[in-house]
């Protein structure tokens, strides 16, 4: 976490500032050994990315008011002990935060003060092109049409606020702005019971995931391979393809996040859009994979125009193939009906992976990885006759054995009854409208 050592040193800067400033005094823009050893996040950060003392200076204005949001204030009502307006010096009241948020102006008097070259080139500093930008760490927030670009709020990403000031970056939360949820499994690769061929796919997404960024910075082939990867999952539900992703995560280090897809789909005209940006905002850099379930139900066909409704969806359409082409993350769609997903997406997609229902040798191999290993099985049931005769679903056998357990618990048998796997058989068919019936 950020230590006192470099609050003090960012204090002497803006006592600097204010001291040539408002005092007329000189003297040397204070210095600090960034490769001086102190244990904190921040200098860790500096170190691995041999970033600058005006980088760091850049980093310590973001953050002060989340960890001292009296900081501003006393420095400047030492020099300017009656109150009065300096608006030189930049800074935005929030709504509940009573101190000083600094913005962008905030930064160049303090840094550059009124020399016009050096605050253009600390203005350079918020392009597209710097670390800050690629991998989301700090920016200027939007102004109104018109104002100074950085009159805007000088903003440092949650995740590094958090990582700076308590050590251990916290996952964003589902919001509505962050329609996503984090999905995690504590299952392996041996628990996926997949076709051949499927998991040869599977297995192709895992070598992106694992060495894209080699190739794309060592083989210096930017610019010449599009940015992220693009993957359609398609087939009945309950066969695998939620899993799948959790593991793709679990075994590259990914975080992985569920789409809400209720918080993302507006009735409103722009809304959907807007939700969607700030997804992908957040989602930039960040090394995530993006999971949107069920997606047909935004990712779907676009419609002949009827109306003005009709215009603005098809416009929802557009503005998604967009963001996700520039995403350089791994984003995948899963949806029970490939044929309901707008061509315009899957022309783009690297690749599609057909999740179906397994057959007979598959079914065995669920049914032997779901039932408990410690609780016997009824000796007049065999789980090779319910793989060869019931066509389920992994999810559907699980929940069999879900139910099945639960009632041998109730009864307070030693053993799971053929009669309660057979009952459970029935209730999955039934839920899904199904007639019970034995597969030849």
């Amino acid at each position: 976490m950020v230590v006192i050592k470099e609050l003090d040193f960012l204090k002497s800067v803006i006592e600097y500032r204010l001291n040539s400033h408002l005092k007329a005094e000189e003297s040397d823009f204070p210095e600090w050994n960034i490769s001086k050893g102190i244990n904190s996040e921040l200098h860790e950060f500096l170190i691995e990315y041999q970033l600058s003392q005006v980088e760091m200076l850049m980093l310590l204005i973001a953050l002060v008011p989340h960890v001292s949001p009296e900081f501003f204030n006393n420095i400047i009502a030492e020099y300017l002990p009656n109150g009065g307006d300096f608006p030189e010096f930049g800074g935005v009241k929030g709504k509940n935060h009573r101190g000083i948020l600094p913005t962008g102006e905030t930064l160049l008097y303090i840094l550059a003060g009124r020399d016009l070259d050096k605050r253009v080139k600390l203005s350079a500093m918020f392009e597209d092109d710097h670390l800050f930008a690629r991998k989301s760490v700090l920016y200027i927030e939007p102004v109104p049409h018109g104002e100074p670009k950085m009159s805007g709020r000088l903003v440092l990403d949650d995740e590094y606020v958090d990582l700076f000031s308590s050590g251990k970056i916290s996952r964003p939360k589902l919001s509505g702005d962050f329609p996503a949820q984090l999905i995690t499994t504590d299952l392996e690769w041996n628990d996926l019971v997949l076709a051949g061929k499927t998991m040869e796919e599977i297995r192709e997404i895992e070598v992106w995931l694992k060495h894209n960024a080699q190739l794309i910075e060592d083989w210096k082939m930017h610019g010449k391979i599009k940015p992220g990867y693009r993957v359609l999952f398609h087939g009945p539900p309950g066969t695998g393809k939620t899993m799948t992703a959790c593991l793709l995560g679990k075994y590259t280090g990914r975080d992985v996040f569920r789409i809400d897809l209720s918080l993302v789909v507006s009735k409103y005209i722009g809304e959907t859009e807007k939700n969607l940006s700030k997804l992908f905002d957040k989602a930039a850099n960040k090394d995530w994979i993006l999971f949107f379930d069920e997606a047909d139900s935004i990712f779907g066909k676009r419609t002949n125009v009827r109306d003005a409704h009709d215009k603005y969806a098809n416009q929802e359409v557009s503005y998604l193939l967009q963001r996700i082409e520039a995403h350089a993350g791994l984003v995948i769609l899963a949806t029970n009906m490939k044929a309901n997903i707008d061509p315009s997406f899957t022309r783009r997609f690297n690749s599609f992976v057909e999740f179906e229902n397994p057959g007979a040798t598959e079914r065995l191999q669920l049914w032997e990885n779901y039932l408990p290993k410690d609780i016997s099985l009824d000796k007049k049931i065999s789980i090779k006759d319910l793989a060869r005769n019931y066509e389920l679903s992994g999810a559907n056998i699980v929940n069999v054995i879900h139910y099945a357990g639960l009632q041998t618990l109730e009864q307070n048998n030693k053993t799971i009854a053929g009669s309660d796997l057979l009952k459970g058989i029935e209730r999955e068919f039934r839920k899904e409208g199904k007639m019970i019936r034995k597969s030849r």
